[in-house]
Parts: structure tokens; sequence; C-alpha cells
């Protein structure tokens, strides 16, 4: 799975052959999670938590809030417009 940028310690991915709607990956210490983009103006939306605790959500959330623009274009790039 392509690394779309780092996020501290934490890979933001989006898998090429993945389904819509817009959202990424975010992996890393063991856990992953999946957050829905909501693109073009969000705000990012858990989907799933597999082991993150509410402090790592919470900086992932402002960390894909503070790239949002950065992560739609990508998705968009990757898998066509919507």
């Amino acid at each position: 799975m392509p690394t779309v940028f780092l996020l501290s310690d934490l890979r933001v991915v989006i898998c090429p052959n993945d389904h819509r709607p817009a959202h990424v990956h975010v992996i890393g210490k063991g856990c992953e999670a999946v957050f829905h983009l909501h693109c073009p103006s969000g705000p990012p939306q858990l989907r799933g938590n597999y082991d993150f605790g509410a402090r790592d959500l919470i900086r992932i959330i402002e960390g894909l809030s503070a790239r949002l623009t950065d992560l739609c274009t990508e998705w968009r790039t990757i898998h066509g417009p919507d």
C-alpha cells in the first residue's frame, strides 16, 4: 500500500484498488484505523478503529483535517473523479 504521507510515526495510505467513498487507512504502532474523508470539505470521520487509543485518534483526525485538500486531491488522482 502506498504511503501518501507520514503523520509522525503513522503511515497514511490510499489503496489503489480500493472502493469509494474516499477514505484513508492510518497504520502504525501495531494498529490501524480507517477514515472517510468527506471530500472536498470534510471533516474526516472514523469508520473503523483497530486498537488506536482515544488520544491517538484525536491526533490523527487533527492531522488528516490539516491535509484534507491534499488527501482529496490524491484520492482523485488515484481513483478518478467522483
